[in-house]
């Protein structure tokens, strides 16, 4: 083998280029800062379980769920546990469900959300980063930094909010599993919504 051709298959190796986010790996590092100019960075919370949802406000399917209160009681009931909860919005500016800091502050208000924080990501790294394609996207990364579930935020896909109540609810059943020393029994499943509206990379 050339040396030359050995050292690009190394650097091949040691640099993917777009490596996804996989459970049972290591949760993508990331930091960002919230409507209140705090900056929250996923190592800041080694130890603790961490939820990551994505959320565009002007998306039906968001809506869907935050009008019913569904995600606003996900929210509180995490937090009594002690876990972290991150709306995270990567939508780019003039895109569809884009807010600045008050804007989105605003909404919290509105509809009453009970999130830990809500990030900012209008250049959308940390989006990228989760490979995060719809609204809403969930993720929850264990107390070890461990991605243990990503996908859909329940088990019907639809827009009814009518639907909630029939459907599983994928991240209450993750916590209370992670909770109870269990082996997560749904680790993925397919995201549905309104595709995340990054900007141009």
């Amino acid at each position: 083998m050339k040396p030359m051709f050995l050292f690009a298959l190394l650097c091949t190796v040691a640099t993917p280029l777009s490596a996804k986010p996989r459970v049972g790996e290591p949760a993508p590092a990331f930091s960002a800062i919230d409507t209140h100019g705090k900056t929250h960075a996923l190592a800041d919370y080694a130890g603790r379980t961490v939820v990551l949802e994505w959320s565009n406000p002007d998306c039906p399917f968001v809506r869907k769920h935050y009008g019913a209160g569904n995600l606003q009681k996900q929210q509180a009931d995490a937090a009594a546990q002690g876990v972290v909860w991150f709306t995270i919005n990567s939508g780019a500016a003039g895109k569809q469900g884009h807010f600045d800091a008050a804007g989105a502050n605003a909404w919290i208000a509105k509809v009453g959300a009970k999130a830990s924080a809500y990030l900012l990501d209008p250049d959308g790294k940390v989006g990228r980063a989760y490979d995060a394609k719809t609204t809403p996207h969930l993720y929850v990364i264990d107390g070890g930094g461990v991605l243990r579930y990503m996908g859909g935020i329940d088990s019907i896909q639809s827009a009814d909010a009518d639907d909630i109540a029939k459907a599983t609810q994928y991240v209450p059943q993750v916590l209370a599993e992670l909770a109870a020393g269990k082996a997560v029994s749904v680790t993925t499943s397919e995201p549905y919504g309104c595709a995340v509206k990054y900007g141009a990379s």
